[in-house]
């Protein structure tokens, strides 16, 4: 006889009675959702150049609601075993400090929901919170697999636009990387050409680890040609994080392999993540692609200049800095942030207001009543982004935060370790082999609503306690 609460209503009883396996599967369609949802909303504005990037946020919200939800009823089931849980608590501490930093921060607002067209605030944290508690509380390895199929599939929703976007220009704000340079960036729908390198590492990593593990020759074919596609793509990135992404990708597939002790044979499949970059650099040097004949990276040009300058103005355009110069560029942003957080080392300076601090000139406009975007533009040599995410955390919200969030990772990774020590399935390597890729490229890049959400899912994965179907 099924359980029923007195004076209980029938979604009550719902959740009273959900078995493991039910609720494995339905956590498994609502972390899928989150790997596409941001993609499918910032599609609205590539088409419609007068809509703001701010409804991006309101993806994420649909996928953060469902899976908070999700995440309750996990807790409530008892999935997860929060007591000593130290990911867990982890997570807490940080998102509780992240309300002490929005209490001190230069805007509430903005702390809470985060800039406009950026939309990284706390209840973006939040959301990512509940995409972890979801993402542990699985029960199936079945559940496992299908959100892993998802992020393939999210990288090759991402893919496709961006073939268009390399070879038409359209659909991109990214066909210059200067006035007269042109290069068609890709980007995908990430909104931007390293947020879509992130996005695509992650892919890529997932796509190339099954590749060399998965017994089903179907399956094997499917990652095989979407490691081609990500690839191919992410070379027209033009970032140092698309080199990263591809190299850490392979090396994670080829020690996969020996983790696995599976066919050496499978060593193949890892060209399918090599040749098709190499492809793309040739016919950059071709002249195939807009006005250049030599390939080399703007990371400085599309990260400050054609991001945060023209599409968002949540920064000031840059002068004296050689932004063709990637190693000067992310050099100088490493160094200014570091001078922010020692004058903001308890609290930052709020979620998303890192430029806040470096502003100098209003130009006579009244902030009251002129959008804060124009002043923001005004004041050159400014940014809202440093492409490390380690530092981003200590300038926006502390550095307890920094020790909170190097306490989740940190956790994780040992969990993880100890999981593949004991019980080395498909699905644990491959997740715990994106979790590297994601802790390594945090170095060289930062946290945004596109690429979060997958990879505070596939952390959450990592240790959660999937089995199959019967078994203990």
């Amino acid at each position: 006889m099924s359980k029923q609460l007195f004076n209980s209503s029938e979604n009550s009883n719902f959740i009273l009675n959900m078995t493991e396996e039910k609720y494995s599967q339905l956590a498994s369609y609502g972390l899928s959702l989150a790997c596409f949802t941001t993609a499918v909303f910032a599609f609205i504005p590539e088409l419609v150049d007068k809509l703001s990037y701010s409804i991006v946020s309101g993806g994420l919200a649909i996928s953060g609601v469902i899976c908070m939800i999700l995440a309750l009823i996990g807790i409530m089931k008892k999935y997860i075993d929060c007591k000593k849980n130290l990911p867990f608590w982890a997570f807490v501490t940080m998102i509780l400090w992240g309300i002490i930093s929005l209490i001190n921060s230069y805007s509430v607002s903005v702390s809470f929901y985060g800039f406009s067209g950026r939309g990284e605030g706390l209840l973006a944290i939040i959301f990512y919170f509940g995409f972890f508690i979801t993402a542990m509380s699985v029960r199936r390895e079945k559940a496992i697999n299908i959100v892993i199929n998802s992020i393939i599939s999210a990288g090759l929703l991402h893919s496709i636009i961006s073939l268009v976007q390399i070879f038409t220009g359209k659909l991109s704000h990214y066909r210059y990387a200067e006035l007269t340079t042109k290069i068609n960036a890709s980007s995908g729908l990430a909104q931007s050409p390293i947020f879509l390198a992130m996005v695509l590492s992650l892919a890529l990593t997932a796509s190339l680890v099954t590749a060399v593990l998965t017994d089903n020759k179907k399956r094997r074919i499917f990652c095989i040609v979407s490691s081609c596609l990500f690839s191919f793509v992410m070379i027209f990135t033009y970032s140092l994080m698309s080199i990263a992404g591809i190299i850490i990708a392979v090396l994670s597939a080829g020690v996969s392999l020996f983790i696995k002790k599976a066919p050496k044979i499978r060593l193949c499949a890892l060209l399918s993540g090599v040749l098709p970059a190499l492809v793309a650099v040739l016919i950059v040097n071709a002249g195939a692609i807009g006005n250049i004949s030599g390939y080399k990276l703007y990371d400085g040009y599309t990260l400050w200049w054609a991001d945060s300058y023209m599409r968002l103005s949540s920064s000031g355009n840059c002068y004296n800095l050689d932004l063709s110069d990637t190693m000067e560029v992310y050099k100088y942003l490493n160094n200014e942030t570091i001078e922010i957080i020692k004058k903001y080392a308890l609290t930052g300076t709020g979620e998303d207001q890192l430029v806040y601090p470096q502003l100098y000139t209003n130009a006579g406009l009244n902030p009251e009543i002129v959008d804060m975007s124009d002043i923001i533009a005004l004041n050159m040599n400014t940014f809202d982004k440093v492409y490390n995410e380690y530092l981003y955390t200590a300038g926006t919200r502390g550095i307890p935060s920094l020790i909170a969030l190097v306490l989740i990772l940190g956790s994780i990774l040992v969990a993880g370790f100890r999981k593949i020590k004991k019980s080395p399935s498909e699905n644990t390597v491959c997740t715990f082999m994106m979790f590297i890729c994601g802790i390594i490229i945090f170095f060289i890049g930062c946290s945004n609503i596109t690429f979060s959400p997958i990879f505070w899912t596939v952390s959450g994965l990592l240790i959660c306690s999937g089995k199959e179907k019967g078994k203990s």
